[in-house]
């Protein structure tokens, strides 16, 4: 009996486990929080990928990577806006462009068609995780100590 019983409490345990990482979003389960997905690229604290997208040890490497990515877009393509980022990161092709520009912009609270500075860089690395995940579980210190890993290495 004592087998059985604790056979029935391993499936509930495993059951539970399994439903709770199915209703994290997958960029927080991959911590990825803004879902870059899989490429070329080697980035640093990556583990793997879940087949479209790149897992990282820790929410601080994906951040970190984000980061680096937001760093090309505005000095290597020039693109300063929340309305230039967002459409490079999610174009309209895959996305509703329009209503992530919209939230992010309001997220942060800026035109998205003003330059942003570097302070509003976190607001706008916050935005998108929130947008991206329906959620968003960080605290400023792990959105901060990813950003400038990446923003500044």
């Amino acid at each position: 009996m004592k087998a059985k019983a604790a056979a029935i409490a391993a499936v509930f345990i495993l059951g539970f486990y399994i439903m709770k990482n199915n209703s994290t979003p997958r960029g927080i389960r991959n911590n990825n929080p803004l879902n870059i997905r899989t490429s070329n690229d080697d980035w640093f604290g990556s583990v793997g990928n879940d087949g479209s997208f790149v897992q990282f040890e820790t929410a601080e490497h994906g951040i970190r990577a984000a980061s680096r990515i937001l760093k090309s877009y505005r000095d290597k393509y020039g693109l300063t806006t929340i309305t230039e980022i967002i459409t490079r990161w999610a174009p309209p092709t895959e996305n509703d462009t329009d209503s992530y520009i919209n939230s992010v912009a309001q997220k942060v609270g800026v035109s998205a068609e003003e330059s942003l500075s570097e302070i509003d860089y976190i607001k706008l690395i916050e935005a998108m995780i929130y947008h991206e995940n329906g959620q968003q579980p960080y605290t400023i210190s792990t959105i901060q100590d990813g950003f400038k890993m990446g923003f500044y290495s």
